[in-house]
């Protein structure tokens, strides 16, 4: 897998009371990752950017809702999630992802 493709995978974080409680209590991080983004591609990316080690990733696509303009409709982008299962023992630091990141 090309490196440069990885880095892109991963579009940001999911930050709700959800993922929240799924980070304390499975140990799963939630990610807004790309629509053609692969299971093994979500994988190596986790691992290349957060330095952890991946035991399961498990992907929703969410569908976009139609919504109204006045009289014309429009409808939201899809969006794909991944929950990220870490192995044992492992644990995410976002805040030292988000400074090495900045560091690049």
């Amino acid at each position: 897998m090309n490196q440069q493709r990885l880095t892109q995978v991963i579009l940001a974080p999911i930050v709700s009371e959800k993922s929240n409680v799924l980070a304390e209590k499975r140990n799963q991080m939630t990610f807004k990752v790309l629509a053609n983004a692969t299971k093994p591609e979500i994988k190596a990316a986790v691992e290349l950017l957060f330095g952890v080690q991946v035991a399961d990733v498990t992907t929703v696509t969410i569908k976009g809702k139609v919504k109204r303009f006045g009289r014309t409709l429009g409808r939201r982008s899809d969006v794909k999630k991944a929950y990220v299962s870490l192995a044992a023992g492992q644990e995410f630091d976002l805040e030292a992802a988000a400074a090495a990141a900045d560091k690049e």
